[in-house]
């Protein structure tokens, strides 16, 4: 009954929305591209892909968990002698997903209506899903229970901002979280959270963002690192963010050291061209990544790079002196501040970490990050800068921390291949 009152909700509040979801597909491509395939549409080169198979489905939202679930999706691909099938949420997630795994075995994740759902399921027929982190969608849920295929979530999480509204539903997830087969939480606080709402089998696991690796950094790497001024620090601001009229490139823009070179990465492909009109009026130098990079000159002390493509960020801390990471001077939650800390890179953070506190914590535990606010940001990449020991003893440290804290990759994969193995 509670789903039947769960379908009306969605469709509900799909209708009433309406009006703006249509207007944001007849000016953008991001909510038109693959509509027809969230509604159930399933790709023929996908079919494919997986014809004659037995067929493992991983689900991973956007960059973030497309990355965090990269070495798990490789190891499943070479152990598990099924087809790995990858879906995503959101566009970013999507063409990073099909870069790294195929275009033929990507594909965007149905919405939560049961006519989508089967579709897929029948489509694909998997022996099992995996979730990455917290992709809890009740229709899903049910139809995998239904047909008694195998649902695990790996690197679950509830953060601080979502808890309350899970507790407040708790009638709604309990008999659908009790039916998963296994549920690996990034922390303790995480598995506590998981097991109030019904999944009794949780257990604490690691964070798949702590095995994160840059196997083969991307050529503008490279490309920058050789047009860069001799001896000059490079400031990495990663995965910033925008609250309507507020945005963290203005806030940056006052803080940025005169003799560094600045690489500015806002988080969503949709702001490129805002943060560049913003630069543009700020009266800095700067250049645009896929601009310049037909035409490298040599990046000026005080010059400003935009990143406007997806997918390099990562590799490009490897030439930081000093890495900011974005979604945390507003309320956004923070990003993944751990891409910095295997290239032993000194890191700062805003105060807004909801989104990466276990992580955030284990890091300051170890003086291995900084948390700062808009008014003492400039100083402390300024502090960070004019003192290159400490700013070397910050970034071992967290090179350290990732060290001790990897392996949830490698748990995770013994836990799926135990599952396929079980089953009949």
């Amino acid at each position: 009954m509670l789903l039947v009152f769960y379908s009306i909700a969605l469709s509900a509040v799909l209708l009433a929305t309406s009006p703006y979801w249509l207007l944001r597909m007849a000016t953008t491509g991001k909510y038109r591209e693959g509509l027809s395939r969230r509604l159930g549409r399933v790709p023929r080169a996908l079919r494919e892909y997986v014809k004659g198979k037995p067929v493992l489905w991983v689900h991973a939202v956007s960059v973030g968990e497309v990355l965090a679930a990269s070495r798990l999706i490789q190891s499943l691909r070479e152990q598990s002698g099924c087809s790995v099938v990858v879906s995503t949420t959101t566009r970013a997630g999507q063409a990073l997903a099909r870069e790294r795994f195929g275009s033929d075995s990507v594909f965007y994740f149905p919405l939560d209506f049961s006519f989508a759902v089967r579709a897929y399921l029948r489509a694909l027929d998997p022996r099992m899903v995996v979730l990455i982190e917290t992709e809890f969608w009740p229709r899903m849920l049910s139809e995998c229970h239904r047909r008694r295929i195998p649902v695990a979530v790996v690197n679950a999480r509830i953060s601080d901002r979502s808890w309350p509204r899970y507790r407040s539903l708790h009638k709604l997830w309990q008999p659908l979280l009790r039916n998963f087969t296994a549920v690996l939480a990034q922390s303790g606080i995480d598995a506590q959270r998981l097991r109030a709402l019904g999944a009794a089998n949780a257990m604490v696991s690691g964070n798949l963002k702590y095995d994160i690796r840059i196997a083969t950094p991307a050529p503008i790497v490279e490309i920058i690192r050789r047009h860069l001024p001799p001896g000059a620090p490079v400031l990495v601001c990663g995965s910033t963010c925008a609250i309507g009229a507020e945005n963290e490139e203005q806030i940056l823009l006052s803080a940025l050291p005169a003799d560094a070179v600045t690489i500015l990465a806002p988080r969503h492909p949709e702001r490129f061209s805002t943060v560049a009109e913003i630069l543009a009026r700020s009266g800095r130098t700067w250049h645009r990544r896929s601009i310049w990079a037909a035409n490298p000159v040599p990046l000026t002390p005080g010059s400003i790079l935009l990143l406007d493509t997806i997918g390099e960020l990562a590799g490009l801390y490897a030439i930081a002196t000093v890495a900011f990471i974005g979604g945390s001077l507003i309320p956004k939650g923070g990003h993944n501040p751990l891409e910095p800390a295997q290239f032993s890179v000194p890191i700062l953070i805003g105060p807004h970490v909801e989104n990466f506190r276990g992580i955030v914590d284990t890091l300051r535990s170890e003086h291995a990050l900084s948390i700062v606010s808009p008014e003492n940001v400039s100083e402390a990449i300024a502090n960070l800068i004019a003192h290159p020991e400490e700013a070397q003893r910050m970034g071992a440290a967290a090179y350290a921390v990732c060290r001790r804290e990897a392996g949830a990759t490698d748990r995770a994969v013994a836990t799926i291949l135990n599952i396929l193995r079980e089953q009949p």
